[in-house]
Formats: C-alpha cells, sequence, structure tokens
C-alpha cells in the first residue's frame, strides 16, 4: 500500500496533466455511477444527473479534494501558493516594498545589535571550561574597587583550595627598536601561570615556566601572532632569537595562536613574566589585576567565600596598620567581570531594539489588515467557488511567510551594514569588541524570527477571512464587514504609538543626561590643546639628569613650533584615563579636617597650570623658581583645601605626599579643581609639584600644547619637534582635548546614539501606521462621508471627524505608552546623569513631538475625506 501511494505520488509530480485528467475521470464515473443508482430507483435520466450532481456538490471543489488527498500535493499546493503569492505581491508593487522595508529595518537592526550582545553577555568566553575563569577583586570599606596586589596573590597561590591556579598582569607598553621607525606596543607583564590560567598555549615555543619569573630572571617574551606577522615576516626562525624592546633584549620563546583573543588586554601584543619578589616595597602596591581557575566542580560561591577569609586573615597578619581593615576580598565569574560595566547599556539597547522589531510587526500586520480588507471580496468569491477556510488561511499565511523571507534577506544586508556601523560607533571600553560579527548563530537567530514574524503577522488577517460571511463580503461595503478590521488596526495603531514613546522618552532622557555632562565645568579649558604622550625607551636616559634634560630639552624644541602658543609637560592627564594616586600627609596645624587624603599627584613643568587655564583661587602657581635645589613647593585643589582647612588659610602649611616620612613640601598656591577620570566622577582632590623637585623623574610624560588654530594640525609639527632632540623615544596617543572629552563620555554617546536611531525609526513607523490607518478608514467610509456631505455637513465637520479619530488614538497610544516608559526607564537608571527618569521636561517634550507627528500623519487622510464628492459618491452606489 505504501509502495502504491509512492508511485501514484511520483508519477503525479511528474505528469501533472495526466494526474488531473485520472481526477476528472474518477470525479465522472463517480457521477455516473450515481445517476445510475438514482435512474435504478426511477427518476428519469435528467432528474437522476441533477440529483447526482446536487448529490456531489461542487465539481471543482470535489476535484480539489481528490487531488489534495495524496502526499505529493502538498509540494506542489505550496509552490502554487507561492507563485500566486509572488504575483499577488507583485500586482502590488507600493504595499510590498514598504511591507519588506518596514521589516527590513525591524530584523536588520535587531540582527545587528544581536550580532553585538550575543559574544558579549551570552556567548562563553574563547577558552576551554570558561565557566572556571574568575576574577578575584578587592572592595574598600568605601565600596569602591582596589587593584591587586602580589604579596596578596603569592598568599592566595599558597594557602587556596578551591582554585586550581592562579595569576596575575599588568598592562606593559615597551617600544620595540630595530631597523624601523621605533614602535610602541601593548603588552602585559603576567606570573608564569597567566596562560595557563586561559587554558591556551603558544602554538609553536613554549610557555613560561616558574623560573622565566624570578626577580632579575631572563628577558624572555612571548609574541601574538599578528605581531609576528606584521614585524618579523612570519618567519618561525624567530624562536630563539632575540628582539629590543626598551633597549633591552628578549629572547622569543613562543607565538600564540592566530585566533587567540585576550579578552583582558585585547590590544595586547606581547606578554613577558612580572618578575616580582616579595622583598620589594611594591609587593603592597595596589596595581595589579588578579585571575584563577577554579578546580573542576567548585562553585565562585564557595572560592569566594575562601578568597575572602584568605585575605582578610592576611590584612590582620601581615598589614593591620596599613590596610583597610574593613576590605572584602571576592571571586566572580571573569565573564560578569569583564561585562559589569556595559551590560546595562547593552540590554537597555537590546530592549530598545526589540521594541522596534514589535513596532515593525504591528506596522506590517496593520499593511496586511489594510490589504485584507480590500480583498475581502476575493475572498468571499474564493470560498463561494469552493476554498476551504483552511486553504485560505494557508494562501494568506504564504504570502505573509514569502514577504518576511524577502525582508529578512534585505534585513540581513542591513545587519551586516549595521554591525560595521556598531564597531565603529563603539566606545574604546567595549569588551569582546573583535567578536562582533554577522555569524552562523546570528543568521539562525535571524532566519527564526523571520519565520516567527511571518506566521505572527499573518495570522491575524488571516484569521479575520477566514471568519467572514462570503454574503457579507461579497457586498463588500458594508458597515460590519470592516468594523472588525477597524478596531482591530485601531488597537495595534494604539499599541505602536505606545512604544514609540517609550523609546522617544528613553531617547529624551539620554540626551539630556548628556547634555547635563558636558556642562560640568572641567576645571580648565579644552578649547585649541593638543596632547601626546612622550617616553623614554633606551638606557642611554637610564640616568634621572638624562632624562629631565631630554623632557626640557623636548619642551623647549615644542615651543619653537610655529603655532605654538604655550606647552607643557604633566605626569598625568585630565580625562585620558591616566590614574596615579598617592597619599598626602599633612602635619598637624591650625586644622579641623582629616590629616591623609587620596590625591592624583601631577608632576608638571612651569607653565603646566598657565597652559590647562587651571584657574589659580589663592597664593601664586608654580614658576621657574621651584627648580633642583630650591624648597619643596606645592600647589593643591580647592576641593582638598577646602576638606582640610574648612575657612582656613592653606598657604604655608607643610604636607608629605607618598611616605609619611618623606620630605614636606609646603603649600604656596590653590588652583580650581580638574575632572581627572570622567565628567560623572567626583575626585576634585589633588596636588601639583615641579617634575624637577619630585624626587624621581616620570619615564612618561604628557605634553599639552596650545595653538593659535586647529590643535590637531600641530600634531606632525609637534612630533617631529620632540624626535628633534631624540628619535629613538616613541611619541603615542596623540589627540586634541576635545577628543578625549568626547571619548569620556563614548559609553553614555554610544547609547544616545543607538537609542536615538530606533526612536526616530518607531516615530516614523507610527505616524506610518497612523497614515494607513486613516487612509483606510477613509477610503471604506467613504459612503458614510458622502452621505454626511449630502446632509450638509461641512469640509471643516469632516476634517473634524477624520482628525478626532486620528487623535483619539494617538492619545491612548500616549497614556498607554507614558505608564510604559514610566516602568521601562527603570532600565536607564545607571547611565543617567543629574536626570531622573521621570523628568517632565523631557515626557512633555516628547508627547508634543508625538502629537505634532500625529497631526500630520492625519492630515493627509482628513483633507482626502473632506475632497469627496457627495454626488460621485451616491450616483457609485
Amino acid at each position: 500500500m505504501l509502495w502504491r501511494q509512492l508511485v501514484r505520488g511520483l508519477r503525479a509530480l511528474v505528469d501533472r496533466p495526466g494526474t488531473d485528467r485520472d481526477v476528472a475521470d474518477e470525479v465522472q464515473d463517480y457521477l455516473e455511477q450515481a445517476a445510475a443508482a438514482h435512474r435504478a430507483r426511477g427518476l428519469s435520466p435528467d432528474a437522476a444527473l441533477r440529483a447526482a450532481r446536487l448529490e456531489l456538490g461542487n465539481v471543482t471543489g470535489v476535484r480539489e479534494r481528490v487531488r489534495d488527498y495524496g502526499w505529493e500535493n502538498l509540494p506542489a499546493s505550496l509552490l502554487a501558493d507561492l507563485r500566486y503569492a509572488a504575483r499577488r505581491l507583485r500586482l502590488a508593487p507600493g504595499f510590498t516594498s514598504v511591507t519588506i522595508l518596514t521589516l527590513a529595518l525591524g530584523l536588520g537592526a535587531t540582527t545587528a545589535i544581536f550580532s553585538a550582545v550575543h559574544p558579549i553577555l551570552f556567548a562563553s568566553l574563547p577558552y576551554p571550561d570558561a565557566g572556571r575563569i574568575t576574577a578575584i577583586v578587592e572592595t574598600r570599606s568605601d565600596g569602591g574597587r582596589s587593584s591587586g596586589t602580589f604579596a596578596m596573590y603569592h598568599a592566595f597561590g599558597e594557602r587556596a583550595r578551591a582554585f586550581e591556579t592562579i595569576a596575575v598582569l599588568k598592562p606593559w607598553q615597551p617600544t620595540l627598536m630595530g631597523a624601523e621607525q621605533p614602535e610602541r606596543l601593548e603588552g602585559q607583564r603576567v606570573s608564569a601561570s597567566y596562560l595557563h590560567v586561559l587554558g591556551v598555549s603558544p602554538s609553536f615555543g613554549r610557555d613560561f615556566q616558574p623560573s622565566d619569573d624570578r626577580l632579575n630572571g631572563p628577558n624572555v617574551v612571548i609574541l601574538s601572532d599578528a605581531l609576528w606577522r606584521r614585524r618579523f615576516g612570519g618567519d618561525r626562525a624567530i624562536l630563539g632569537q632575540q628582539v629590543r624592546l626598551d633597549d633591552n633584549g628578549y629572547v622569543v620563546i613562543g607565538v600564540m595562536p592566530p585566533g587567540f583573543e585576550n579578552v583582558l588586554a585585547p590590544s595586547a601584543e606581547l606578554w613577558a613574566p612580572l618578575q616580582y619578589d616579595l622583598s620589594e616595597g611594591r609587593a603592597w602596591g595596589h596595581h595589579l589585576r588578579t585571575v584563577g581557575r577554579l578546580r573542576p566542580g567548585v562553585p565562585v560561591a564557595q572560592a569566594s567565600l575562601e578568597i575572602n577569609a584568605l585575605g582578610r586573615g592576611v590584612v590582620q597578619e601581615q598589614h593591620p596598620e596599613t590596610y583597610d581593615p574593613n576590605a572584602q576580598f571576592a571571586a566572580l565569574s571573569l565573564q560578569d567581570e569583564l561585562t559589569r560595566s556595559v551590560r546595562p547599556a547593552l540590554l537597555a539597547i537590546l530592549g530598545a531594539v526589540l521594541l522596534v522589531l514589535v513596532i515593525a510587526c504591528v506596522n506590517v500586520t496593520n499593511l496586511l489588515l489594510a490589504r485584507g480588507v480590500q480583498r475581502r471580496g476575493e475572498f468571499a468569491l474564493r470560498v463561494a467557488l469552493g476554498a476551504g477556510h483552511g486553504r485560505l488561511v494557508r494562501q494568506l499565511l504564504t504570502e505573509s511567510l514569502l514577504l518576511a523571507l524577502v525582508g529578512g534577506v534585505v534585513g540581513m544586508a542591513v545587519a551586516v551594514v549595521g554591525v560595521r556601523a556598531l564597531v565603529a560607533l563603539s566606545p574604546p571600553g567595549l569588551p569582546r569588541a573583535g567578536a562582533i560579527h554577522v555569524d552562523a548563530a546570528v543568521f539562525a537567530f535571524a532566519l527564526g524570527i523571520t519565520t516567527l514574524i511571518g506566521l505572527a503577522s499573518g495570522l491575524i488577517p488571516a484569521l479575520q477571512a477566514a471568519r467572514g460571511d462570503q454574503h457579507e463580503d461579497l457586498q463588500h461595503g458594508t458597515r460590519r464587514t470592516a468594523g472588525g478590521h477597524r478596531r482591530t488596526r485601531s488597537a495595534l495603531v494604539i499599541a505602536e504609538v505606545a512604544l514609540a514613546l517609550v523609546l522617544l522618552v528613553s531617547s529624551g532622557l539620554l540626551l539630556r543626561s548628556l547634555e547635563r555632562l558636558f556642562a560640568i565645568p572641567l576645571g580648565f579649558d579644552a578649547s585649541r590643546l593638543l596632547t601626546m604622550q612622550v617616553q623614554t625607551a633606551s638606557h642611554r636616559l637610564d640616568d634621572d639628569s638624562a632624562t629631565r634634560r631630554f623632557y626640557a630639552a623636548a619642551l623647549a624644541a615644542v615651543r619653537q613650533v610655529p603655532g605654538v602658543t604655550d606647552a607643557a609637560l604633566t605626569s598625568q592627564l585630565p580625562l585620558s584615563s591616566d590614574d596615579d594616586e598617592y597619599g598626602a600627609h599633612f602635619e598637624a596645624g591650625p586644622a579641623q579636617g582629616a590629616e591623609t587624603y587620596d590625591v592624583f599627584r601631577y608632576a608638571v613643568s612651569a607653565g603646566y597650570l598657565e597652559t590647562m587655564r587651571i584657574p589659580l583661587r589663592r597664593g601664586r602657581l608654580l614658576d621657574e623658581r621651584d627648580g633642583v635645589g630650591a624648597p619643596l613647593v606645592v600647589v593643591i585643589s580647592e576641593s582638598l583645601a577646602r576638606e582640610r582647612f574648612q575657612n582656613g588659610d592653606p598657604i604655608g602649611q607643610r604636607l608629605r605626599i607618598g611616605p609619611a616620612d618623606g620630605p614636606p613640601f609646603t603649600v604656596v598656591g590653590v588652583v580650581g579643581d580638574v575632572k581627572q577620570m570622567s565628567l560623572a566622577l567626583d575626585q576634585p582632590e589633588a596636588v601639583y609639584t615641579t617634575a624637577s623637585q619630585w624626587r624621581f623623574p616620570d619615564r612618561v610624560m604628557s605634553l599639552v600644547v596650545r595653538g593659535r588654530g586647529d590643535a590637531a594640525a600641530l600634531a606632525p609639527a609637534v612630533r617631529q619637534g620632540v624626535w628633534a632632540v631624540d628619535k629613538d623615544q616613541p611619541v603615542v596617543r596623540v589627540a586634541t582635548m576635545d577628543h578625549l572629552l568626547a571619548a569620556s563620555a563614548a559609553e553614555r554617546r554610544f547609547a544616545l546614539t543607538l537609542f536615538s536611531a530606533f526612536a526616530l525609526a518607531a516615530l516614523v513607523l507610527a505616524a506610518a501606521g497612523i497614515y494607513g490607518v486613516l487612509a483606510g478608514s477613509v477610503a471604506e467610509r467613504t459612503r458614510e462621508i458622502g452621505v454626511r456631505a449630502a446632509l450638509g455637513a461641512s469640509r471643516r465637520d469632516i476634517l473634524a471627524l477624520v482628525l478626532r479619530h486620528g487623535m483619539t488614538l494617538t492619545g491612548l497610544g500616549v497614556a498607554f505608552g507614558l505608564a510604559g516608559a514610566v516602568a521601562a526607564t527603570q532600565a536607564l537608571a545607571t547611565m543617567l546623569f543629574s536626570v531622573s527618569r521621570l523628568d517632565p521636561v523631557t515626557y512633555c517634550g516628547v508627547v508634543a513631538v508625538l502629537g505634532g507627528v500625529a497631526t500630520l500623519a492625519c492630515s493627509v487622510p482628513a483633507w482626502r475625506a473632506a475632497q469627496v464628492d457627495p454626488a460621485t459618491t451616491l450616483r457609485a452606489e
């Protein structure tokens, strides 16, 4: 039996006309047999044939039902449905193009955002058993985070039982020297166990050994695959050879695999051993990052409890007098720790793009409903000719799926462009930015979303058409026929407006927040200011006096560059991620505040405060008198003076910077507060001293140059001025202060850009939805409008009628949207600055904008309704 069905189905697929003839013969044979049976009961031949036909029903419908019996009719009917759907869509190019573009916008934006969010928040880190890798963090009593110490890492490595291995690391920026121009590289100094913690190893060569990671150990280095290919031509003979880093020879012992992703420092291109020892003073310095790999089966929570107990015990045993006694230690999932700062923003952006997708689906559903109203006569005729309701639903769903499929293909193109834009716009600190691309998982996601959208957006119109009464629908003009469609479409428009308002409010809050952020005083003048970092990277500058002479000569050369009005050097630059903090210890005196403060330490050249335009509040600024051999002097920030001395005079008071037994500095001036780490962070306590009076020269200094015109145009000449003194010293991180200012708010700007794009798309879609519903309503109510006009209604009355309908829908959407915005904006709380999520100015502005756009969307259908000629309408009836 199964074999016969298979053969019959294959024959039907190969010879469709012959199969149709067989079905027709079979139906005709049944009709003749039924007629013969009626004749046997005494009916005349004509009466018997008529009775047989009545019994059989619609002959065409019977043939269709018989034809649908076999399995082979499923692909055949699907192909027929697709051909018919394509033909119908081709005959309505306006509807088809708008629908496809709407779907492409929603799908493309969603896929692009998912491509960014998936590798950052949801995908595992690219290491074996990545769930076992943890970050070990230290939290101070004030709630802030402190970097790890080598002494604490050593104690954890000896005593922790929950960990397979633990490692520490810190940034390293060596200068690669050779035949080519010196190149500043990004790298890491790591303990020997670092790659073991990650679960990776070099593609060739060897990993670090414990003997490499000891004080004064061998200079060995592991290269990234990209650096190996770029600077050494991919030559495997590099193993065992020496490369010059900071004028020291380092032996290459390994090269990492091409696909290695270093999530803890994505830009790192080489690694060298840390080579610390507990006897060094820096063993207790907070400047290291600590990571560990858990033993199999050990949960993170258990490891965290053990680490906290061990850390607090070490503090009590070894450093109870200087270490924060209330410090807490914890082990956290490395993925959670990496995404901690960006998770709220990314989840909010994901929620926003899903709202856009929902609005797009609602708009497509509305378009399909409107098209269904126009085709209800066609549907009724098909039902009358024998098509079942199920067949009708299948046909409409096929059209929806075809639209969704084409929209999905166009949407994938939009997604590729969107992903490139996301990578270009992403803030510098976005983790795993290199892993953002459209891959197989994203394609599967887009395909699934496309299928769901096709079914969801086509189901409501299909069910509406299937439930219709063909006798009523054939009239194609009664109020009852179109009423259900109008109510459904109106409800969908209300939903569109509500969702659009949520996005508009979110975008408005972020915009207001960014405006408030940039309105904060910086404490200096950022205009026409060029910055760059100058380093010393050769042994001939190892001597402190040689380093000071180089920086003095470089500064003198830069000041001679045409177009430069002021120039100065500083050990750390505001808004550049530099973080050089020291303890400031005031001597007992006429003060009411505490005696010790954590402050930013600036070692600067004379003229730095004038170049930055940092205002003087009291006393004097640093100048050429404050050099080597002169009394040690310091200028403090206004906030530090206020915290320590309240209303007293700090001039002449003494403090020590760094060690409590260090040489005392005398306060000679007070200057305004400066934003150092971020516009949003309030950390104003700072001290300024001349670089020549600091106890050691900084090996890395930032150059600040103020020019007459475009600051960026001075960069080549200023760089050449430094190299004229010594061409082997690297000059890096060249940027204008305006650029650094913009980069400091990059995360908020990134979120604002995306939310603004989504809000604009939602606003356009909502306006299109309002226009579509009113235009369809005017078309459906043409007879009613004509009758109203014939009975004396003026054009103003008709305009008001249509406008009232549209604004009523908008008002209901606004009401629901306000409630939704109040709830949804909770997700934005961490990204807002000095703006409440219930900011009345934002809400009122958004309602006004949405109302204006809705009025414009209503005006065209309203004007069209006012132009209806009652005589022409009534004659048509």
